[in-house]
């Protein structure tokens, strides 16, 4: 016991050891002085860094414009935007107040000229359709939130290597903030105020959080902070410091939350969706999740046969079951969905529908049957219809004739129940599957 008792331990030293040597951040720190300089330097927008900021937007807005992820990644490796957003960061975490307003200026200019840059561009260009590039950018999500916080670690701790690398430009490019102030240019200049609200909203959620992200890296890496003149002044400026960051963060933390409860609500409305309106004959071809202060809505718009009222109440008396309590849902279809009806969307809808097929059909069954998601659609429906029922199952038969050579297929529905069915309530079962599974033709088996 005493000798396995010193290993253990041994091997715990050594494995601490490998850890902080592994994770060091301190190995190949630059001085700094010299880090503080860079970043302050970068912080400022006049001359070089304000016309490169300038094109940058330009070729961004482009971009978008063209819907062209090529084009919106070089321009991010073009912009300046981060010099100001880390020394906001670095100005809290060395207690340096000059250097925090010299940052939120120089920023609050940044962003003032990069919005009048890209609003000009979408006054005078002839294109005025917003591509998938340009609505990724109208409301953020909670993985902008991780994405921003990691970027903003890794562009702090590059930031302050003796040896540079690419990590710099590659933040840039992951944490976009650019492509934000371009989407609200277009917003304001195409009068879609929503676009440009939600595009600012992830422009500072992004700047926000890569300010955290930086003053985290600096109070661990202990750089030294500023030294006053008296012990007053410290104290005031360490005052309006931290004034500044709770101005900041606290609402960030509510927005964050939202953030949060949003995705999660989006997620099961999609998984409600995916689910619950998988039909054979009824297409959804577009829906909207709208949380906003709480209220919850999903609207969706139909083409097809359309549903019945009785139906659709069964099927929202299932959204508790995917977390959707006091959600409202909003089923447009028929005569209602005709002013809604979006030509584009419904050949997108197509589109998906044809590329999500199967390639190799079985040559035993009818192309538009596929039990396997077939069966796990009709469930909820049939334990409605027929609360004594067992167990199901659906497939396809050769149907062989003693008297005649050509044999046939013929879709075959066997089923248990609890108790027997009637030969009437037999006749409407037949009667429904047909209906829902657009067949000419089905033989139904039941036991007992």
């Amino acid at each position: 016991m005493y000798f396995k008792s010193r290993l253990m331990k041994r091997l715990l030293v050594y494995l601490r050891e490998f850890i902080k040597d592994r994770f060091n951040l301190l190995t190949d720190k630059a001085d700094e002085t010299l880090v503080v300089e860079n970043i302050t330097r970068d912080a400022s927008f006049k001359g070089t860094n304000l016309w490169t900021l300038i094109f940058a937007i330009f070729i961004a807005s482009i971009g978008l414009n063209v819907n062209s992820t090529a084009v919106i990644i070089g321009a991010m490796l073009i912009s300046p935007l981060m010099g100001p957003i880390i020394a906001i960061g670095l100005g809290i975490g060395i207690n340096d107040f000059s250097l925090l307003k010299k940052g939120a200026k120089n920023l609050a200019i940044a962003s003032v000229i990069s919005i009048a840059t890209s609003t000009f561009y979408f006054t005078l260009t002839p294109l005025h359709d917003a591509g998938s590039e340009l609505l990724a950018r109208t409301s953020p999500s909670l993985w902008d939130v991780f994405i921003a916080f990691f970027g903003g670690l890794a562009g702090i701790v590059a930031g302050t290597r003796k040896e540079k690398s690419n990590v710099i430009p590659g933040v840039a490019i992951a944490t976009a903030l650019m492509p934000p102030l371009c989407t609200a240019g277009f917003g304001i200049a195409s009068g879609r105020w929503l676009y440009a609200l939600g595009a600012l909203y992830l422009f500072f959620i992004n700047s926000l959080f890569i300010c955290i992200a930086t003053f985290l890296v600096v109070k661990r890496l202990h750089f030294k902070r500023v030294k006053f003149a008296t012990e007053e002044m410290e104290k005031r400026v360490s005052r309006y410091i931290v004034l500044s960051v709770i101005i900041t963060v606290l609402p960030s933390i509510y927005l964050a939350y939202r953030i949060v409860q949003r995705s999660i609500f989006e997620e099961n409305a999609q998984t409600f969706v995916k689910s619950e309106f998988h039909f054979a004959r009824t297409q959804v071809v577009t829906h909207n999740y709208v949380y906003d202060n709480g209220s919850k809505e999903i609207e969706l718009l139909l083409v097809g046969q359309p549903l019945s009222d009785a139906f659709i109440d069964t099927i929202k008396k299932r959204m508790n079951n995917y977390k959707l309590d006091g959600t409202k849902l909003v089923v447009r279809q028929g005569l209602d969905a005709k002013q809604n009806i979006d030509l584009s969307a419904i050949k997108a809808s197509v589109l998906e529908e044809v590329f999500a097929a199967e390639h190799v059909a079985d040559t035993l069954q009818p192309q538009h049957i596929r039990p396997k998601d077939t069966l796990s659609y009709l469930r909820n429906e049939l334990r409605v219809l027929y609360p004594d029922l067992i167990s199901y199952s659906l497939s396809q038969a050769v149907y062989i004739s003693a008297d005649t050579i050509p044999n046939d297929t013929i879709s075959l529905f066997a089923a248990r129940f609890k108790s027997p069915l009637d030969k009437k309530e037999k006749v409407r079962l037949s009667a429904w599957l047909k209906q829902r599974l657009n067949l000419d033709t089905i033989k139904v088996i039941t036991e007992p």
